[in-house]
């Protein structure tokens, strides 16, 4: 492992930028603190980002935090500077999971840990909590809704496309200088202040050799998933979490903009319902937050996370 100080403005808790070796790649972890303030009831905070993001999302999240900890934030592979490998079709949840899993046996191979995930990260992370249930202390989910039900008669339609995909190159936009990035940034999400999206932006794109910025993501990414989302077995992993869980959302979070009505939010209410009897489930409604709501409210947010962490 490898380690690097990080830039950071005044006023922000510093962190390092690690290089760990993972499954034949180097992942990129954004960690704040260290070590010495490990302990049985503080373990490592392990926070996992959501699709087209990268760790140092977390900075104000991290910055919020009153309790000094060991935390812990990778790019995961084909995002940030964790560079996957060359000629990448496409991206698969069951890597991640091993790329999670090899994370933690890296840093605290010896304690569970404290596991928040953010939209596609909390996705990850209830399948991981119930996969390895005894790697996980405490369980915090960001707005990780799952995708809708597919079923196999999807199956010819989404192979069929994504071989069509693989016959063109995926491309991401890129832009002219980092202002441009930033406004990239807040047009994506309004509740964005001018001063986090300037910070974010040199975190989220890199300059080209051409002078140019472009999106710390692989446009691999952007290809159909040709494996179907079976809900029954991700629910059989959920149904193996021991951990509390803690399921935070935006109140101004409209899923019916993703998916209009091919995943009602009656489907998610009942799969959240169906390990309500066996995990221990704790619900926050974030006001004026949407699905960036550790961009919107890191101080509100912060402070509903850190009464959670520390229940007995």
């Amino acid at each position: 492992m490898t380690s690097s100080s990080s830039s950071i403005a005044p006023g922000l808790r510093p962190s390092r930028v690690l290089r760990v070796p993972v499954r034949g790649l180097h992942y990129q972890v954004h960690a704040w603190g260290d070590a010495s303030l490990v302990a049985p009831d503080r373990p490592p905070l392990v926070l996992l980002h959501g699709w087209m993001d990268v760790g140092a999302s977390f900075q104000f999240l991290v910055d919020a935090l009153a309790t000094p900890r060991l935390v812990l934030a990778p790019d995961w592979r084909g995002f940030g500077g964790s560079v996957a490998p060359p000629a990448t079709d496409s991206y698969w949840f069951a890597d991640y999971l091993a790329d999670l899993d090899a994370l933690l046996d890296h840093f605290a191979p010896d304690q569970p840990v404290d596991l928040l995930g953010h939209s596609m990260g909390g996705n990850i992370v209830m399948l991981y909590a119930g996969v390895r249930p005894a790697r996980i202390r405490r369980l915090i989910n960001l707005e990780g809704f799952g995708m809708p039900r597919s079923v196999p008669a999807q199956a010819p339609g989404r192979y069929a496309r994504w071989l069509d995909e693989l016959k063109a190159p995926q491309r991401l936009r890129d832009y002219a200088s980092l202002d441009e990035v930033a406004r990239r940034l807040r047009q994506n999400n309004p509740r964005l202040t001018a001063e986090r999206a300037s910070w974010l932006a040199p975190h989220w794109a890199r300059q080209t050799t051409a002078g140019r910025w472009e999106i710390q993501g692989d446009p691999a990414h952007k290809r159909s998933n040709p494996l179907l989302y079976r809900v029954d077995e991700v629910l059989a992993c959920w149904a193996r979490i021991t951990a509390p869980l803690l399921w935070v959302e935006g109140r101004q979070t409209d899923v019916a903009k993703w998916w209009g009505t091919s995943y009602p939010r009656s489907d998610f209410e009942e799969r959240l319902a169906s390990i309500a009897s066996t995990v221990s489930i704790e619900r926050v409604m974030l006001e004026d937050a949407g699905h960036m709501l550790h961009h919107d409210q890191p101080e509100r947010l912060s402070a509903h996370i850190e009464r959670f962490l520390s229940r007995p």
